[in-house]
C-alpha cells in the first residue's frame, strides 16, 4: 500500500492514506467553529490529507473542557463551511464528538461534572456526581443529535471519541466505573448504545469512525490489549474505521508525548487489534516520518500524522513528488495549547500553522529583486532566506561559526533532541535549493552592512552572547552558559556540577540529564517550587522530573544563587531566606542569554537573538516576517549601539 493510494470509506472517496486528527486549536469563537478552523483545514485538504477530523465538539452544554472548546449544537455552520472548503480538494471530512465527563472542566459550565462512578480525577482531584439513568440518556442523545447535525451540514461523518479523556472510556474502564448495575456489570454498555444511535442516526451512507483507547498503561483495573480485542470484536458492526490510541486517567500524557517517547509507538498495540477486525484500522501515536508512515501501512490501513501535518500542511503532496517536507521535532511546545493562556495551536517550525487567515501565503508572494544580506545563519536568519529567496530575490547568508542552524543545532544533542538538528538542516537545505549564497566562518562588519544597505536589503540574525552573572564567582570554579556547556560536551566538564535555572524551561532539564548520564554529580537550582515548571504546557513535567530522579540529579527547589565561593554555591531560601551551600567545580547559568551588539545597524531588519532572547517560535516567525516583507517597506527594528 502506498500513502497517496485513493481508498473508499463508506462508498466514499478518500484522496490519501494520510489522516489529520481532532485536536485542540483554540481557534473557536466562543464555542463555535470559526473561519480560521475553516482556513486551517482547508490548507491541510490542499496539502494531501485524505482524511480530516474536525475539532471534537461536545455533544451536551453541561461539557465545556476549555475554555474554547466546541459545541456540537452550535457547530453546523462551522462544519457546513470546513466540508465546502475541503472537500473539492479529495478529502474526507469528520466531525470530532465527545464528552469528557469527570475529566473536563467546572469552571466554564460551572456546573458539576458527571462521571460513572464517584472517582476523582487525579489532576483536578474533582470528584464528580454518579450519572443516573437519566443522564446516562441524555449523554446518547447527545451523541445521536450531534451526529445527525454534523450529517446535515455536509460532513461525511462523524468520530467518536472515546480516547483517553472521554466518558465513554471512563465507562469502559474499571478504573473509573464501580457501578453494579448493567453500565457496571458490562462496561461496555454505553459505548455500544451510543455507537448503535450513531450509526442509526447517519446511515449507511455515512462514515462512523471511534477513536479508541486499546491501553490506558494501568494494567491492575484499567483497558487492556487484552479487553480491547473482545471490545472491538463486539463494536466493528457499527463502524467503518477505527483508530487505535493509548492513555487514560492516570497516563493522559501517554497519548501525544514529546521527543522523549520512540516515535511509533503504537505499532505493536495497533498490529495486535488489526488482527482482531475486519475494518480498516489507523495507526496513531507520534508518526511524523514519511519513510515510518510508508513502512506503518504494512500492518494498518490508515496513518495519522497530525502533528507533522501542523509542520508542513503539504506533506502528503511532497512526499508524492519526492521532496522532503519541514519536519516535525516532536517538541510539543506550541501545538499541545490546552493551558490557561489559551495559546492558538501553531508550530515552532511552521509559524503560520493556525494563522492561515493572518500570514501571508508563502505559495503567492509578490515578486523582489535586487540582493539580500543576511547576517547570521541561526533559524531566523534561515527562514528569512528561505522566503526571500522564493521571491526571487538574490540571498546571501554570512554564519560566522563553522555550521548553520544557530541555537537550535547546539541545543539538538541527546536522546529525542537530535530532531531538532533536523529542523536546523531542512532550512539550510531548503536554502541551498532555492539558491540561496551559504557563507560559513564569514564574519561581517558593520562597514560591510551599511555597504550591502547601499546596494540592497539587509537582515540581521546575529544572535545572542552569554550573560554574565548577576552574582559574585570567584575563581575557584569554571562558569559557563548552556550554550558553552554544551558545545564542550559532558565528557570535557568537570563535577560536581550546579545549574542554575530561573527560567524552568527545557534547558537546564536536558543539560542536566546529559551531564548525569556522563556519570558526573549535577545538582540544579531554581526558585520555582518544582523543577522544569514550565514544562507542564508541553506535556513533560512529570515526565521530566521522574527522569532526572532515576538518573541521580539532586534537585534544590524554592531557592536562589547567592554568590560562588570557595568551591561552594550559596543558595538562600525565596521564602524563609535560609542558606545553604552545594559543593561544586561548575556552574552552568541557564539565564536567558543576551542580544548581540557587536554590529551598529540602522534600517535593518532585526530578528531572532539579535532583537531580545527568543524561543525557535518567535526566531523562525520573526524571519518568515522579514522574508514577507523585505523589499516591500518593511517596518525594521532599528537600533544603533554605541
Amino acid at each position: 500500500m502506498s500513502l497517496h493510494e485513493h481508498t473508499t470509506l463508506a462508498g466514499r472517496s478518500v484522496r490519501s492514506r494520510v489522516v489529520f486528527g481532532p485536536h485542540e486549536t483554540n481557534l473557536a469563537v466562543g464555542r463555535t467553529l470559526s473561519d480560521r478552523h475553516r482556513a486551517y483545514y482547508q490548507r491541510r485538504a490542499e496539502g494531501g490529507a485524505g482524511i480530516i477530523v474536525a475539532e471534537t465538539a461536545s455533544v451536551l452544554d453541561n461539557d465545556w473542557p476549555y475554555e474554547r472548546a466546541p459545541l456540537a449544537t452550535l457547530c453546523g455552520p462551522g462544519w457546513r463551511a470546513i466540508s465546502a472548503a475541503c472537500v473539492p480538494h479529495g478529502a474526507l471530512v469528520l466531525a470530532g464528538l465527545g464528552h469528557t465527563g469527570m475529566q473536563g472542566s467546572s469552571a466554564y459550565s460551572q456546573s458539576v461534572l458527571w462521571g460513572p462512578s464517584r472517582v476523582a480525577d487525579p489532576v483536578t482531584r474533582e470528584l464528580p456526581m454518579m450519572m443516573e439513568q437519566g443522564d446516562i440518556d441524555r449523554v446518547v442523545e447527545g451523541f445521536r443529535a450531534s451526529a445527525a447535525l454534523a450529517v446535515d451540514s455536509g460532513m461525511a461523518g462523524v468520530e467518536i471519541d472515546a480516547g483517553p479523556r472521554s466518558i465513554l472510556r471512563q465507562f469502559l474502564s474499571g478504573l473509573t466505573n464501580t457501578r453494579a448495575d448493567r453500565y457496571g456489570t458490562d462496561r461496555l454498555t454505553l459505548l455500544r448504545e451510543v455507537l448503535q444511535t450513531v450509526r442509526g442516526a447517519v446511515g449507511a451512507n455515512h462514515v462512523v469512525s471511534l477513536r479508541l483507547s486499546c491501553d490506558e498503561q494501568a494494567p491492575w483495573a484499567g483497558v487492556t490489549p487484552e479487553l480491547t480485542v473482545g471490545y472491538v470484536s463486539e463494536l466493528e458492526r457499527y463502524l467503518d474505521l477505527l483508530i487505535v490510541v493509548r492513555g487514560g486517567l492516570y497516563s493522559t500524557a501517554g497519548y501525544r508525548p514529546d521527543f522523549h517517547e520512540e516515535p511509533n509507538f503504537n505499532r505493536e498495540l495497533c498490529r495486535i487489534v488489526k488482527a482482531t477486525v475486519s475494518i480498516p484500522v489507523a495507526l496513531q501515536g507520534s508518526v511524523v516520518d514519511i519513510a515510518d508512515a510508508h513502512e506503518a501501512l504494512a500492518h494498518v490501513d490508515y496513518v495519522e500524522m497530525t502533528r507533522a501535518q501542523i509542520a508542513d500542511p503539504d506533506l502528503v503532496v511532497k512526499s508524492a513528488r519526492g521532496d522532503q517536507p519541514r519536519p516535525c521535532v516532536l517538541c510539543n511546545q506550541t501545538c499541545l495549547v490546552r493551558d490557561p493562556r489559551n495559546p492558538v495551536v501553531t508550530c515552532v517550525g511552521n509559524p503560520s500553522a493556525g494563522f492561515e487567515t493572518v500570514d501571508p501565503d508563502e505559495r503567492r508572494q509578490e515578486l523582489i529583486s535586487g540582493p539580500v544580506l543576511v547576517v547570521g545563519g541561526g533559524p531566523a536568519g534561515l527562514e528569512a532566506a528561505r522566503i526571500m529567496a522564493g521571491r526571487g530575490a538574490a540571498v546571501t547568508v554570512s554564519e560566522r561559526s563553522s555550521r548553520f542552524g544557530g541555537m537550535i543545532r547546539t541545543f539538538a544533542q541527546g536522546k529525542g533532541r537530535s530532531r531538532f538538528a533536523v529542523l536546523a538542516q531542512w532550512l539550510e537545505d531548503e536554502c541551498r535549493r532555492s539558491g540561496v549564497t551559504m557563507l560559513t566562518e564569514h564574519t561581517i562588519s558593520s562597514s560591510e552592512i551599511d555597504d550591502a544597505r547601499g546596494h540592497g536589503d539587509v537582515v540581521v540574525a546575529s544572535g545572542s552572547v552569554p550573560r554574565l552573572p548577576t552574582y559574585p564567582v570567584d575563581t575557584s570554579v569554571l562558569w559557563m552558559d548552556p550554550v558553552q556547556a554544551l558545545e564542550l560536551g559532558g565528557d570535557s566538564i568537570e563535577g560536581p556540577v550546579v545549574l542554575v535555572d530561573p527560567l524552568g524551561g527545557p534547558m537546564a532539564v536536558a543539560l542536566a540529564e546529559m551531564l548525569a548520564e556522563c556519570g558526573l554529580d549535577v545538582s540544579i537550582v531554581t526558585p520555582d517550587t518544582i523543577v522544569g515548571s514550565r514544562l507542564g504546557m508541553s506535556g513533560d513535567l512529570v515526565g521530566a522530573n521522574t527522569r532526572l530522579q532515576q538518573v541521580g540529579v539532586n534537585r534544590v527547589c524554592s531557592s536562589r544563587v547567592r554568590a560562588v565561593v570557595d568551591g561552594v554555591v550559596q543558595i538562600e531560601n525565596v521564602y524563609t531566606d535560609v542558606v545553604a551551600h552545594i559543593r561544586c567545580a561548575t556552574v552552568i547559568d541557564c539565564s536567558p542569554r543576551l542580544p548581540d551588539t557587536s554590529l551598529h545597524y540602522s534600517g535593518c531588519a532585526g530578528v531572532g537573538d539579535t532583537i531580545a532572547p527568543r524561543t525557535v517560535l518567535e526566531s523562525i516567525h520573526e524571519g518568515r516576517r522579514a522574508g514577507f516583507t523585505t523589499g516591500t517597506g518593511f517596518n525594521s527594528v532599528e537600533r544603533i549601539d554605541s
